[in-house]
């Protein structure tokens, strides 16, 4: 299919996400492009594929590199039910879980280089397992035994950070606190050393209000919470500009002054990004032991088994998961 991927290089390992939506399609369509020169395989039941779909089961993640060039390399899972599209099976959520936390052991092991991982349906895995999680990211930071974690979503023209994520607009100011933004900027700072290469991050940090407060006429959190923790940290050394009003911080040039903007709440970091490349979004999480990306979109039930479902975001998910896991040698 393509010439073949260096023998150094590790397989990324890719968690099916729940069998029901468009994640084994959407697979199977990134290996369809990819083939051996970026090597991963996925983790779930073989049954749950598209009819027809050129497969290699394997049971050492080093069989991928050279696998990938005869079909999609699988590590098997047995699941309870078959997959309906559009239909989660309340059986299968045991073996949605597994899927991930195999992914987990594999390249904590070091086994495989990175992990991805295909959309869940968060609902369907508390009903089926009383999956206790808000999502996967919480789930990945307690099964690597780690505190907190950033939530990153990244495209080749931006990247951006949400200090603080799903929660009501009104609950925002409330749960901004100093100690919350300044653990996320260092381990922003800390991630884009270790996994991007980049020895001295550039740091744009938006305001809470609009116009960053205007000194204070339309708000004072950029003065009493966001200034200080910025100083404090600049005088480390951190290169960090702001607070930034938020409405002039994405056209092109603005873009240019910095390699990630950090954001106050979801929609203030999520809505730029998804306008520049919605396609080519991918959801990084900064501060775990091992490298971890995922599609930016989820199950997309109503279009899942209809073959028309795109694999950009999950092929940009595993180039990224690959070059983050170079950066860390």
């Amino acid at each position: 299919m393509t010439a073949a991927a260096s023998p150094a290089v590790k397989p990324v390992a890719l968690s099916c996400g729940e069998p029901a939506g468009i994640g084994p399609e959407i697979a199977v369509k990134a290996w369809a492009a990819l083939g051996n020169r970026l090597p991963f395989f996925w983790i779930g039941d073989p049954r749950h594929l598209p009819e027809h779909t050129p497969r290699v089961l394997i049971r050492d993640p080093a069989e991928a590199v050279e696998a990938a060039a005869e079909g999609l390399p699988v590590w098997p899972l047995d699941f309870p039910a078959p997959a309906v599209p559009g239909q989660p099976a309340r059986a299968n959520a045991a073996s949605v879980i597994e899927a991930i936390a195999t992914g987990v052991r594999l390249v904590s092991e070091g086994q495989a280089g990175a992990l991805t991982t295909a959309p869940i349906h968060k609902k369907a895995l508390k009903d089926g397992a009383g999956f206790a999680f808000p999502g996967h990211t919480e789930y990945l930071a307690h099964l690597a035994g780690v505190e907190r974690v950033v939530m990153m979503l990244a495209a080749p023209g931006l990247r951006v950070v949400p200090v603080t994520i799903h929660i009501a607009l009104s609950e925002v100011p409330k749960a901004l606190t100093a100690a919350l933004l300044e653990e996320t900027l260092r381990i922003t700072d800390a991630g884009l050393k270790r996994d991007f290469g980049l020895p001295a991050p550039r740091i744009a940090v938006a305001g809470l209000n609009p116009h960053a407060g205007e000194g204070g006429a339309m708000g004072g959190e950029e003065i009493a919470l966001i200034g200080p923790v910025l100083e404090r940290l600049r005088a480390e050394g951190m290169a960090l500009t702001g607070p930034l009003p938020a409405d002039t911080m994405f056209h092109a040039a603005a873009r240019a002054r910095y390699d990630v903007a950090v954001c106050m709440y979801h929609d203030q970091a999520l809505i730029p990004i998804k306008t520049v490349d919605f396609a080519g979004g991918v959801n990084v999480t900064l501060g775990l032991p091992f490298v971890r990306t995922s599609p930016d979109h989820g199950t997309a039930f109503d279009i899942a088994g209809k073959g028309v479902a795109d694999p950009a975001s999950l092929i940009a998910a595993l180039r990224l998961a690959e070059e983050m896991a170079t950066a860390r040698g």
